[in-house]
C-alpha cells in the first residue's frame, strides 16, 4: 500500500493541493518520480539522497529498492523546488525510517544538500489553501514563516498553525514530538514601519497644477500623463508619490504580498509587502516584462503595481506594441495570459503615472528655446500614442519649464504630510461609499456605480452634452471625467459633484498636445 502526505502547487497566485505518494518494492534500484513535473522536481532525487544522508539514515539507491513517487493530480504541471521536503518525509514514512502521522499537515521546501531547507516562493498564497482547505498545520522553512503568518492578519477564524523548521533533521524531530515548536504568531509592531520617504512632495518647485493633479490621482487611483520638457519635474513628480499615498490597509498588504511571493520577489529584509509599490520601467522593457507571461508563467509589471504605481517615463519611446497592449489593463483592472494548456488572471489595479517630451527634442512650443524637430519628427513621434490609448489616461497635464525664483523659493516641510492627510480623508469616504461594492477607489467605478454616486445637475448635464456632441469626449471620457469630478469633490469634502469641480476635471482631460 502506499503512503501519502499533501503538498501545493503555486499556478499564478493561486495553490493547488498536490498529493506526494509513495511506493517502495524489491527489485533493481531506482527512483522514479512521476506527476509532469519540471527539471527542478527530477533534480530533487539528488538533493533529497544527500539531505537523508546528512540526517544519519538510509537513502534512497542504499537498498535493492524500486521506489516510485508520484505527485498527483499526474495532469498538472508540477514547477519549482518545494517539493523537496514532502518527497523526503514520504519515503521515509514509507520505508519506515520514520514513524509519524502526516494526517492534517501539508509540507513545502527545498533542501540542500546538508539538509538545510531554503525558503520557497508563494508560501502565502500555500497557506491562504492550506486554511482553505481546513489542514491544521503548515511545515515549511524558517526564512517563510512570517509571510504565511499573514493569513491571521484577516480573519479571527484562522486555525492553520504556521510551523518553520530550518532543516529535515528538525522537522523530523518536531514530527516525532521530540522537540516541540510553538506556531508563527503576526506581530503587527515588526511589520508596519514608519514611512521613511526620501522624495516628498515638497521637493518639487513650482508646478502648482501639476501637483493638484497629482494630488488628484493618488486619491482616486488615477492615470496621469505629464507632458512638458526636458528637467521640467516630470520624473521628480512621478517618484514623489510614493510620499502622499495613503498606506495600505490589511487586506491590500496581503493581496501584494501574495502577488510578490509568488514572483519570488520577497526576502529576509521584505519578508512581507508593507507599502504600495513603485514600479519604474525603462522604455526598452519587452512586451512580456511589463503585461505578464513567459515560461513558466508569471506576473508582469502591470501586475506587480498592483494597488501602486506604475511610472512609465519617456512614454512615447516604449515599443509600441507594449503601449497598446495596455489597453485593456487600463480599462478591466486585470489582465488573462492564456497559453495553450494555461490560463491564468492577474489583477493589476494599478495607477499609471506616464511622463513624456512634447516632440523628440522637447522643446516644441517652448517660447525660449526653438524646436529642432521636423514636422515628419513631430507627426511620428505622436503616432506612438494612439487615440485609444490617450483615451484610457484620465488626465493630461502640461508642465512649463520652471523659473529660477521658484527654484530657490523655501521649501514648505507641511506640504506633503498636508496632501497625504487630505488623500487619506478621500480615499476613506471612498471606502465607505463602496463598502458593498467591492471596489476601494473612484477610478474602479463601472456604468452602474457612476450612475449611482456621480449625480451632477443640469447645468453641468449641459455642458458635457456640448462636449460629447462636439467630439471633444468620448462616451468613454464622458464616464472617466464624471470619475475624476467624484474625486475631487471627495478631495474637497463635497457630498455631491458641484460645477466646479466638473470644471476641474474638464480641464485636466481636454488636452491635444499628443493627439
Amino acid at each position: 500500500m502506499s503512503c501519502k502526505i499533501f503538498s501545493g502547487a503555486v499556478i499564478g497566485l493561486d495553490t493547488q493541493i498536490i498529493e506526494v505518494e509513495s511506493d517502495i518494492s524489491y527489485g533493481l534500484r531506482s527512483f522514479d518520480i512521476v506527476g509532469l513535473g519540471d527539471k527542478a522536481v527530477e533534480e530533487s532525487k539528488e538533493r533529497i539522497k544527500s539531505a537523508i544522508k546528512s540526517c544519519g539514515l538510509h537513502p534512497p539507491f542504499s537498498k535493492p529498492e524500486k521506489i516510485i513517487i508520484n505527485l498527483a493530480p499526474a495532469d498538472l504541471k508540477k514547477e519549482g523546488s518545494l517539493y523537496d521536503l514532502p518527497i523526503a518525509l514520504v519515503y521515509l514514512i514509507k520505508s519506515k525510517q520514520i514513524n509519524i502521522v502526516p494526517d492534517g499537515k501539508i509540507f513545502a521546501g527545498e533542501l540542500s544538500l546538508d539538509g538545510i531547507l531554503r525558503p520557497i516562493k508563494g508560501a502565502l498564497s500555500l497557506a491562504l489553501k492550506a486554511d482553505e482547505a481546513k489542514f491544521s498545520e503548515l511545515i515549511l522553512p524558517i526564512e517563510n514563516v512570517k509571510e504565511a503568518a499573514l493569513i491571521q492578519i484577516n480573519t479571527n477564524k484562522n486555525n492553520l498553525k504556521i510551523i518553520g523548521v530550518n532543516s529535515l533533521q528538525t522537522a523530523i524531530n518536531y514530527l516525532e514530538g521530540r522537540i516541540v515548536i510553538e506556531p508563527a504568531i503576526l506581530n503587527m509592531d515588526e511589520i508596519i514601519k514608519n514611512d521613511d520617504y526620501r522624495i516628498g512632495l515638497d521637493w518639487v518647485k513650482g508646478q502648482e497644477h501639476a501637483k493638484r493633479a497629482l494630488i488628484i490621482a493618488a486619491a482616486g487611483g488615477h492615470n496621469l500623463l505629464l507632458i512638458g520638457p526636458p528637467g521640467g519635474g516630470k520624473s521628480l513628480l512621478a517618484k514623489s508619490l510614493p510620499s502622499i499615498l495613503p498606506d495600505l490597509s490589511s487586506e491590500e498588504m496581503l493581496e501584494i504580498t501574495k502577488i510578490y511571493s509568488s514572483a519570488g520577489l520577497l526576502s529576509k529584509e521584505m519578508p512581507i509587502v508593507t507599502k504600495r509599490p513603485f514600479r519604474a520601467a525603462h522604455h526598452t522593457a519587452s512586451k512580456v516584462s511589463i503585461i505578464g507571461g513567459g515560461n513558466p508563467v508569471r506576473p508582469g509589471e502591470i501586475t506587480l503595481a498592483h494597488r501602486g504605481i506604475l511610472f512609465l517615463d519617456e512614454f512615447p519611446e516604449f515599443n509600441k506594441d507594449v503601449i497598446e497592449a495596455l489597453r485593456q489593463p487600463l480599462e478591466d483592472g486585470y489582465i488573462t495570459v492564456m497559453r495553450a494548456v494555461q490560463r491564468i488572471t492577474f489583477p493589476c489595479h494599478f495607477s499609471l503615472i506616464a511622463a513624456a517630451n512634447p516632440c523628440p527634442c522637447g522643446h516644441l512650443n517652448d517660447p525660449n528655446k526653438p524646436c529642432s524637430c521636423n514636422p515628419s519628427q513631430i507627426a511620428k513621434y505622436k503616432r506612438k500614442l494612439s487615440g485609444p490609448i490617450i483615451d484610457r489616461i484620465d488626465m493630461v497635464v502640461e508642465l512649463p519649464q520652471v523659473e529660477f525664483e521658484k527654484l530657490i523659493a523655501p521649501e514648505n516641510n507641511q506640504e506633503t504630510i498636508e496632501a497625504k492627510t487630505n488623500i487619506k480623508e478621500a480615499r476613506e469616504r471612498q471606502y465607505e461609499r463602496f463598502r458593498e461594492n467591492k471596489i476601494l477607489t473612484n477610478s474602479e467605478m463601472e456604468i452602474l456605480e457612476i450612475k449611482k454616486y456621480c449625480q451632477i445637475d443640469s447645468i453641468a448635464n449641459n455642458i458635457l452634452r456640448s462636449y460629447v456632441n462636439s467630439g471633444k469626449l468620448s462616451a468613454r471620457g464622458y464616464h472617466r471625467v464624471l470619475k475624476i469630478a467624484r474625486t475631487i469633490a471627495d478631495l474637497d469634502g463635497n457630498e455631491e459633484i458641484i460645477l466646479e469641480n466638473l470644471h476641474e476635471a474638464l480641464m485636466y482631460r481636454l488636452s491635444d498636445s499628443l493627439i
